[in-house]
């Protein structure tokens, strides 16, 4: 038996989950979007941010969503950028298939992070992802195109929005270019916490 595909995000009050610039990624208002989870003990301790951290539902939160991951698929701009920042024993600790048209051999980190480079399309790279995934589900780590495309595509099982009391103004939105006519959503929980509101929907075709 196979798992889902799902994606997990933080988003702004006003739709964005990221600048629009990789050079503000870790910027002020990007760390506020986030800080939400980087105040969370389990991502402190993947991270090996140090010790302390919150307990509690959110913390549970980030805990299930990494747990419940067997493989992770994402675009080659998070790559690029996670690249530079993620430490050398990247945070996933599962098989990570890069949808890019770069090629490049398999690359193997500390902590069992191995990114793949898929070069024929999201079809093919979540196919891989599945087959490493085993029962576990299949994330799209994203970023924001990459998990529109697999939106668009029919191909998305159910997401989460950890929706975080901060605007952007600009940047990326999550749903610009969504193919509304397709994609509906059926309210699975939602979650409110002292700092953001859990959202989780599952998808289904229009």
């Amino acid at each position: 038996m196979t798992g889902k595909v799902f994606f997990s995000v933080t988003m702004s009050l006003d739709g964005f989950i990221a600048p629009g610039s990789l050079g503000e990624l870790m910027g002020q208002q990007w760390m506020e979007l986030q800080q939400w989870v980087f105040s969370q003990r389990f991502f402190r301790e993947n991270l090996k941010l140090g010790e302390g951290g919150e307990e509690g539902r959110d913390n549970d939160i980030v805990r299930e969503t990494h747990l419940r991951t067997g493989a992770c698929v994402m675009g080659k701009r998070m790559f690029d950028a996670g690249e530079q920042m993620w430490p050398e024993e990247a945070p996933f600790h599962t098989p990570v298939f890069v949808v890019t048209h770069s090629k490049r051999d398999p690359w193997q980190r500390p902590g069992g992070t191995t990114f793949h480079f898929v070069n024929d399309g999201i079809e093919s790279a979540l196919r891989q992802a599945r087959e490493a995934a085993g029962d576990r589900d299949v994330r799209i780590a994203g970023g924001g195109a990459t998990i529109l495309q697999y939106l668009n595509a029919g191909l998305v099982d159910e997401f989460t929005i950890a929706l975080s009391p901060v605007l952007f103004g600009s940047g990326i939105r999550l749903f610009e270019g969504v193919d509304a006519s397709r994609v509906a959503l059926e309210q699975i929980r939602s979650e409110p916490t002292q700092r953001v509101t859990h959202l989780t929907y599952a998808v289904r075709e229009r």
